[in-house]
């Protein structure tokens, strides 16, 4: 009797801990550590995260939001212009952090707040070293729509991120319709529903627009749908 082998096991991913807090580190760290994921260096400011993840390429970057010499904004964006491929989760000390939009917007994959359960800090690295994004799209929704049109320029607010630039005219009309959705908050079950398609069909339209539009992830897409229009604040569900 012939057997088929068993598909081997997703290689963990490589972490970078990029905080000026030397307890935040070494506690992520060892939490990480234990659960079989590999902490390949640590940083103490946004200028030292952008210097080690150039030389140690991890898959996935712990990046607080505010450190001194470069803040964590203007190091993830680096960090992911030299690295595409890697993921970057911003830390922050509250919820609805007003730096929110903006980190999304140079293309962060999600966020954690540094009180986050041992479990859950795991499960996050492991969620967007697959590509995936930790926010849900709703939720992410809400954020972009409290975030979008605020006057992010006073003295105790982050700059206004870039507007995020991509050529629409390369999706067709059903993945423009699949994009506008998806900056609505849909999940792929919803879209399906909303469009009367398969959740296969839905699946290979999203990343076709992921591929034109050289989006990361969904959290992203949503923000994208932002900035060009597609959605506004208060649109309908």
């Amino acid at each position: 009797m012939t057997t088929t082998p068993e598909p081997p096991a997703p290689r963990a991913p490589r972490v970078l801990i990029a905080d000026d807090q030397a307890l935040v580190r070494s506690g992520f760290r060892l939490i990480l550590t234990t659960r079989g994921i590999e902490v390949v260096g640590e940083a103490a400011d946004g200028a030292e995260a952008v210097e080690a993840a150039r030389r140690l390429r991890p898959d996935v970057v712990l990046m607080d939001i505010r450190m001194p010499t470069m803040d964590g904004l203007e190091a993830a964006r680096r960090v992911m212009e030299e690295n595409p491929r890697c993921r970057v989760l911003m830390l922050t000390t509250f919820d609805l952090d007003r730096y929110v939009y903006a980190a999304l917007s140079v293309g962060a994959s999600g966020f954690l707040l540094k009180d986050v359960t041992p479990e859950y800090l795991a499960s996050a690295v492991r969620l967007v070293n697959t590509g995936d994004a930790l926010l849900a799209p709703s939720i992410t929704r809400r954020l972009v729509e409290r975030f979008a049109h605020e006057d992010r320029g006073g003295p105790d607010r982050p700059a206004a991120a870039p507007p995020v630039h991509r050529d629409l005219a390369a999706l067709t009309g059903r993945e423009l319709e699949v994009l506008t959705l998806m900056g609505r908050g849909l999940s792929n079950t919803e879209l399906a529903r909303e469009l009367t398609l398969s959740e296969a069909t839905v699946k290979t339209h999203v990343a076709r627009i992921f591929a034109k539009l050289a989006l990361r992830d969904r959290a992203q897409a949503v923000v994208l749908a932002y900035e060009t229009g597609l959605v506004t604040p208060g649109a309908p569900e």
